[in-house]
């Protein structure tokens, strides 16, 4: 089973980052913007535990996105040694071009399941990858 999974999310994850790069993006890069979209601002330590990376290579991350102006690191309103990792309005129209693209590299992927077989392999996906 483990190889089974391994193989297809290699699959998926080529195909994401071949789809990503005119964005100059990596799929990590998307799940961190992802991430920041979804709950409007995280800090550094928050993305790490929510997407299951290193606090390093989150930093790292965070640096890169940083440099290409699609995310700032805001103060945070209750801790001043906290910084929130928040989307640029550059960094929201590269996230939505990458979403869309993202949607048709999932159809892509998904073509052998119809709608219900879909439904159910996210459903399962989702109860093996809680932490």
């Amino acid at each position: 089973m483990g190889f089974l999974l391994a193989r297809a999310g290699g699959r998926a994850i080529r195909g994401l980052n071949r789809g990503l790069e005119p964005f100059g993006l990596r799929t990590r890069h998307y799940t961190v913007l992802m991430a920041a979209a979804q709950h409007g601002g995280l800090a550094q330590r928050e993305l790490g535990d929510l997407l299951g990376i290193d606090p390093s290579a989150v930093v790292a991350l965070v640096d890169d996105l940083q440099t290409a102006g699609l995310v700032r690191r805001d103060p945070h309103p209750d801790d001043r040694r906290t910084r929130l990792v928040v989307l640029t309005d550059e960094g929201l129209k590269t996230f939505g071009e990458a979403a869309a693209l993202a949607s048709k590299i999932d159809d892509e992927t998904l073509a052998p399941l119809d709608a219900a077989e879909r439904a159910t392999l996210a459903d399962l996906l989702r109860r093996i990858a809680r932490p």
